[in-house]
């Protein structure tokens, strides 16, 4: 629980899963972030997306919490789940991005 609280989730019990009583040490939201950096990883062997889709499912995470904020439609933990991968997938892929392009510019020095 002390690496989920130092990562900075909020760790609220209800939003978050169980496994056999015990509490997931982060969120459902960041647990799928969190799942979303290795499935976007793993994509990145086979399946480059633009930075523009990158971008758009980043976004999708945002309005998901934003609606919530906004008090519209409560959101679920499986919805936080899923739109932490979609967000975690899009944001490792934009880091590649950027290591890929810092790497080129140090390497032409």
């Amino acid at each position: 629980m002390k690496i989920g609280k130092s990562s900075g989730c909020h760790q609220r019990a209800d939003r978050s899963f169980f496994w056999h009583g015990y509490q997931f040490p982060v969120c459902a939201r960041c647990t799928g972030v969190g799942l979303g950096y290795l499935v976007g990883g793993l994509l990145y062997l086979k399946i480059h997306f633009s930075i523009e889709v990158c971008l758009s499912m980043c976004i999708i995470m945002f309005v998901d919490w934003h609606v919530q904020y906004l008090g519209i439609k409560e959101s679920t933990n499986v919805r936080r789940l899923f739109t932490g991968i979609i967000c975690g997938a899009g944001y490792m892929q934009l880091m590649i991005y950027i290591f890929k392009y810092l790497i080129k510019i140090i390497l032409k020095r």
